[in-house]
């Protein structure tokens, strides 16, 4: 693999560093919402860098709602959107509907509550998410940094590359 390409891949995984830490920060307000690690490596491709789900646990916070739910330990509410489909979540924000069914904001039917050993549920909280916002700012402005090294590095080799051309050219 040459320099222009490991540079490359280097700006690309800088990219998705910051992509996502751009989604921790847009979803920092939502309950329930598990940040992202940005997790990377070196390939024999260049760097690669996925996102892998954090399921620290997210600050609980009193709400007084007779409804709302916070899982303590890991789990997941079990929902039904008006689809259909069936998803997990970690937000418990519910209401009674009409029928007495709990729903979400989004009309999603509350299901069943999926618990792992030693976890539990507290009625009357709701989980914040896990996303510390300074960190994530940080994570930001270090994504962008990386992005601009390997930025001056693929332009550092292209100069070079284009001096050796021009080099080689006088000597034909």
């Amino acid at each position: 693999m040459d320099g222009i390409a490991w540079a490359a891949s280097a700006m690309s995984a800088a990219q998705a560093r910051l992509e996502i830490a751009v989604q921790n920060l847009a979803n920092g307000s939502s309950d329930g919402f598990r940040k992202s690690l940005a997790r990377g490596w070196l390939q024999a491709r260049g760097v690669r860098v996925v996102p892998v789900r954090d399921d620290s646990q997210g600050a609980l916070r009193r709400t007084g709602r007779a409804f709302d739910r916070a899982i303590v330990g890991r789990g997941s509410f079990v929902v039904r959107e008006p689809g259909g489909r069936i998803v997990q979540t970690r937000d418990g924000a519910f209401s009674r509907d009409r029928f007495g069914r709990l729903r979400d904001d989004l009309g999603r039917t509350l299901v069943r509550t999926s618990l792992e050993s030693g976890a539990y549920v507290r009625s009357s909280f709701l989980e914040s998410s896990n996303v510390d916002a300074i960190g994530e700012m940080v994570n930001v402005l270090e994504a962008e940094r990386f992005f601009e090294t390997a930025q001056k590095v693929l332009s550092a080799i292209d100069q070079t590359s284009e001096q050796a051309s021009s080099r080689m050219s006088e000597f034909k």
